[in-house]
């Protein structure tokens, strides 16, 4: 193989379709955008969701509910995950690289669902007071993060 000699691989490359350059291209005369109106024109067009000057579906339906933004950073792991995982120590690096909890994660909090029976040491991780009950009572222990 040499560079002068490299190619697009067949069928990779073709020609721009050219329109209103004729009858005979199948693309002459109106160019494919049809008879009169708003869209024939050029520079004729409008934003996304614009309905003619009719108030358009976004603004007639009632805003509702609340979507926080801090929801994709927050993350709860279940005692049973935890007594899967087998770790002595669980902080937030050990859950990231488990796959436990996404790589956005910056705050964690474990939830009492399933059964935890080794003692394990939570690190600047939050739970709800079953949760951390059950770690207590497994002999585990919480530590604030250093």
């Amino acid at each position: 193989m040499e560079l002068n000699k490299i190619k697009p691989a067949e069928g990779a490359k073709h020609a721009k379709r050219r329109v209103g350059r004729g009858i005979g291209s199948g693309l002459g005369k109106t160019a494919g955008r049809g008879h009169k109106g708003q869209k024939s024109r050029s520079g004729g067009f409008h934003k996304v969701g614009f309905e003619g000057g009719q108030m358009p579906l976004y603004r007639r339906l009632p805003k509702r509910g609340f979507i926080s933004l801090t929801k994709q950073f927050d993350g709860q792991v279940t005692l049973g995950a935890l007594q899967k995982l087998g770790l002595a120590e669980v902080d937030l690096v050990a859950l990231k690289k488990s796959g436990l909890v996404s790589g956005l994660t910056k705050s964690v909090k474990i939830i009492k669902t399933g059964e935890l029976s080794m003692a394990i040491t939570v690190r600047g991780l939050s739970a709800t007071a079953g949760a951390k009950a059950a770690v207590e009572a497994a002999g585990g222990k919480f530590v604030e993060a250093a």
